[in-house]
């Protein structure tokens, strides 16, 4: 780009630079603007980049002038406030369903839209115990291809993969893909899954999405029934232990004292906790029972126990007595 292009774009270097630079506790005097400036080989004058500042405020940039020694300009209202950028990059750092690679991708994108002072104070590691290294990072074009199905009202197809006793992957159905209606896309435990209706079975099924591949729009018009234009995920209704369904119960549950805060936190405002006495609480929850549901209590130890119903009881003293069993 020549001078004299650069120079028309004065103005936008002046912004670029009071964006990149400054915030509420960090700004910019006029001669260390005109340097900077100086760094794009654009000359300017104190006068002129006065002007330039009083143009950016018109358009809306909230430019404030702070009178110490000497005078510093700082851009101070942005897009995001900086504990919004630390939320962001803690739930991406946090996700389970991206790769180290996809994570530090995004993670680098949010640090953009801070000054360089606060970028510093994005510098975040979070552990993330169990984030699955080797996951392809095709999730998230699959996640693109089954939008675009579902936009274009046609079935998707993609092959899927399962682990043998060996660990080694195999695909299902012998290679060949699934073809199926998408319905929706759920978010759960770190994974992605799909839920679609499969013809062949006439009912429901769910693919999580990292065992996905070669995923793409089929040439096939999706499939319409009541099931599919009523399907509607469970909120705050159910608890799920996992992607496993099952049928829906009110469990009732007697609590230890010190274990109180990990039910409220599994189950969350869906809790009816009452007091028994100092050392006991009751507690009823609404889950959908399954094997998961009685391991997740099983792992409780005699701290929380299914005091109820009593089929429901009966129901987690056979599954104790079959893994006892073998």
């Amino acid at each position: 780009m020549t001078y004299n292009n650069k120079a028309k774009l004065k103005t936008l270097y002046v912004k670029q630079i009071l964006e990149e630079e400054t915030d509420a506790d960090h700004g910019l005097s006029m001669r260390q603007i005109i340097e900077r400036l100086e760094q794009f080989d654009i000359k300017a004058e104190r006068k002129s980049v006065y002007r330039d500042i009083e143009v950016l405020r018109e358009f809306g940039c909230d430019i404030r002038s702070y009178q110490r020694n000497p005078v510093e300009y700082a851009l101070i209202r942005r897009q995001f406030k900086l504990p919004e950028l630390m939320l962001m990059v803690d739930a991406v750092q946090s996700s389970k369903a991206l790769t180290a690679r996809q994570s530090n991708a995004l993670v680098t994108n949010i640090k953009l839209l801070a000054s360089d002072p606060e970028r510093a104070l994005l510098e975040r590691r979070i552990h993330v115990p169990g984030r699955i290294k080797t996951k392809a990072d095709c999730v998230f074009g699959n996640v693109d291809v089954i939008h675009d199905a579902m936009r274009l009202r046609r079935k998707v197809e993609f092959a899927y993969y399962r682990r043998s006793v060996d660990g080694e992957r195999y695909a299902t159905r012998d290679g060949r893909p699934h073809v199926v209606t998408p319905v929706g896309i759920a978010y759960v435990d770190g994974f992605y899954y799909l839920t679609a209706w499969d013809d062949d079975h006439e009912n429901m099924v769910e693919y999580r999405l990292d065992r996905m591949g070669a995923a793409r729009v089929s040439d096939s018009q999706a499939s319409r029934n009541a099931e599919i234009d009523h399907h509607a995920y469970d909120e705050d209704k159910y608890e799920r232990f996992g992607r496993f369904g099952g049928e829906e119960v009110t469990a009732r549950l007697e609590v230890r004292a010190d274990k109180v805060e990990i039910v409220l936190d599994r189950f969350g405002d869906g809790v009816e906790l009452t007091k028994v006495d100092d050392v006991t609480a009751k507690a009823f929850v609404k889950v959908r029972k399954s094997e998961q549901f009685f391991g997740w209590i099983a792992g409780m130890g005699n701290t929380v126990k299914i005091a109820g119903p009593k089929s429901l009881a009966g129901e987690y003293k056979n599954y104790l007595e079959m893994l006892l069993n073998g």
